[in-house]
């Protein structure tokens, strides 16, 4: 049964808060007592912290509200009132919090938890179609008037903040810094896409009928059948495409191996697989 487009963006509103209340918790508990300015607004917010005392939501505040009319200004629609949610709660979740008792002291346990939590808050804002803003939009704006990648675009900002980070508090903390980020990433691929990774084979031979009965009857999968043509022969050969779980992939191997000791088989990872027999 199909929920509601007003039920599905109400609970998108919900997993924004929630995550954004999860990235804030991070910081607080994790982050900025022990120093680790982990890249973004909330990095910039601990060196400000650090350097001069600002309470870390007001600088958060300051930051992201220009930067989000600046976004909308000059990118238009893609930041919509959900990026402005997201934008807003998560420094006053952080003003809430503020003065609470760390919940450790040592650095490296706040870097993995800080970038575990942060992950896990933002997985949580990008599963509702959200953004909390930052230096993200920064990012889409240097990317809209430069030739850099996006991805380029914020390994750059991230790198100058934890930089900086180095010459304000230590060396050492900007490599707790490097830790955390690393993490973060990690912990968003998992929310999003989850922790199994599907394998996807495309298997070349010429028992291809042979390979593709044993595909349909032995594991039980689908299989795409395409005509290829060989770059040095330039003659059409059979290409068969199956994609299968991890755990079905010795079976897959021995099977093809038993039809055709001599086909030529390549595996590689699909992140995500959507449709019958994966996710819907």
């Amino acid at each position: 049964m199909s929920l509601n487009p007003k039920v599905i963006l109400g609970l998108e509103y919900v997993e924004i808060l929630i995550g954004s209340t999860i990235v804030a918790l991070a910081f607080t508990l994790f982050l900025l007592p022990n120093e680790i300015a982990a890249g973004g607004i909330s990095g910039l917010s601990t060196i400000f912290y650090g350097l001069f005392g600002w309470k870390p939501s007001y600088v958060q505040w300051a930051f992201n509200l220009p930067l989000f009319f600046l976004g909308t200004l000059l990118l238009g629609k893609e930041f919509s009132l959900k990026t402005l949610v997201g934008t807003t709660f998560l420094p006053f979740v952080v003003y809430l919090t503020e003065g609470i008792k760390p919940a450790t002291t040592d650095p490296l346990l706040g870097a993995l938890f800080g970038g575990l939590g942060v992950g896990l808050g933002l997985g949580i804002v990008f599963r509702g179609k959200g953004s909390t803003g930052g230096t993200a939009l920064v990012g889409h704006i240097i990317h809209k008037f430069t030739n850099l990648s996006l991805g380029i675009c914020m390994v750059i900002i991230d790198g100058l903040i934890v930089v900086t980070s180095a010459f304000v508090f230590s060396f050492e903390q900007a490599l707790y810094a490097l830790i955390s980020i690393y993490l973060t990433g990690k912990i968003i691929d998992i929310v999003q896409l989850g922790l199994s990774y599907t394998k996807m084979a495309i298997i070349i031979s010429d028992k291809d009928e042979e390979i593709r009965h044993v595909i349909l009857n032995e594991i039980d999968r689908g299989v795409t059948k395409i005509t290829g043509i060989g770059g040095y022969t330039n003659e059409k050969r059979p290409v068969l495409l199956c994609v299968l779980e991890q755990s079905e992939l010795s079976k897959l191997k021995q099977l093809v191996k038993n039809a055709d000791p001599s086909a030529f088989v390549i595996i590689s990872n699909s992140i995500e697989v959507l449709g019958e027999g994966f996710k819907r």
